[in-house]
């Protein structure tokens, strides 16, 4: 518990840390939440980027969230490969523990739920992916060193699009291309009917990962918007503004509720969307 309470005093010191100097603070805001060339840990301090690189016609940059997209992937590879240890002759304990416990809770209440035990299991690992990457890109904007690449809508919209391309090859792996495009065609209903519904249906192939951009972008955004809100004006009215203090931190607890929820909410909404084009029966 002692550890818990030194978490949150270092945390609230961070965010505390933008309040000695307004105009800094402004610039922690912006860069905090829009993506650059620059890494801005904290205010006043500014970490150029590496160039990027060009491979044939494509121009690759290292921008703020893609930089925060690579240290998310190093968490994870510490966390499984470095910290995660798998023992036969006794219960995990520890890190491993609260990792197996988040793995095995993805993989029967999501994925095995929505896709079934063999595809479930055959497809696991991928949504174990975007679970534990999200949950980390989340909480890392969460700690005032990082950013928030899931508060950036190109980062929600390249995992929506993984989902979609998901959704059309397990669709015609599934079902066949005939099959597939019967999947937009909903039984028992006239025939005549099909010319307004076949389009409709088709439609419904798009908006479902576009569900998937804006309600994982717009949680992230919007509560960071908040707490940094409520920090502006304390900036501004000074001793005045101290009880907002008690909402960033109230809203700051909610974040990290809010972080775990998205990561699942996505998940869940990803094989839910998959498990409809595989499994159309069911």
């Amino acid at each position: 518990m002692k550890y818990v309470k030194l978490i949150l005093v270092l945390f609230c010191l961070l965010w505390a840390m933008p309040l000695f100097s307004e105009e800094s603070s402004e610039d922690f805001v912006i860069h905090h939440l829009i993506n650059g060339p620059a890494w801005h840990p904290f205010p006043g301090v500014s970490i150029p980027l590496p160039p990027g690189f060009q491979l044939g016609g494509l121009r690759m940059d290292f921008s703020l969230h893609l930089t925060m997209m690579l240290i998310a992937c190093l968490i994870l590879f510490v966390l499984f490969v470095l910290l995660y240890r798998k023992r036969s002759d006794s219960a995990p304990k520890g890190i491993t523990n609260l990792l197996e416990v988040m793995v095995i809770f993805v993989r029967d209440e999501i994925c095995i739920s929505y896709l079934g035990e063999k595809d479930g299991r055959r497809l696991a690992s991928i949504f174990l992916s975007f679970f534990f990457l999200v949950l980390v890109m989340n909480l890392m904007g969460l700690i005032p060193l990082f950013a928030t690449a899931t508060a950036n809508i190109n980062v929600t919209t390249a995992l929506a699009l993984l989902t979609m391309f998901m959704m059309v090859l397990g669709g015609i792996v599934k079902n066949g291309p005939i099959g597939f495009l019967k999947l937009f065609l909903p039984p028992g209903v006239p025939k005549i009917l099909y010319i307004i519904l076949f389009p409709m249906e088709l439609l419904g192939l798009f908006t479902r990962p576009l569900a998937l951009t804006l309600r994982l972008f717009a949680n992230m955004m919007g509560g960071h918007l908040v707490i940094l809100s409520f920090i502006s004006l304390i900036i501004k009215f000074g001793a005045a503004g101290l009880p907002f203090s008690l909402l960033v931190l109230f809203i700051y607890c909610l974040e990290v509720l809010v972080a775990f929820l998205q990561a699942f909410i996505f998940t869940m909404l990803s094989a839910m969307f998959v498990g409809m084009m595989m499994h159309p029966s069911h």
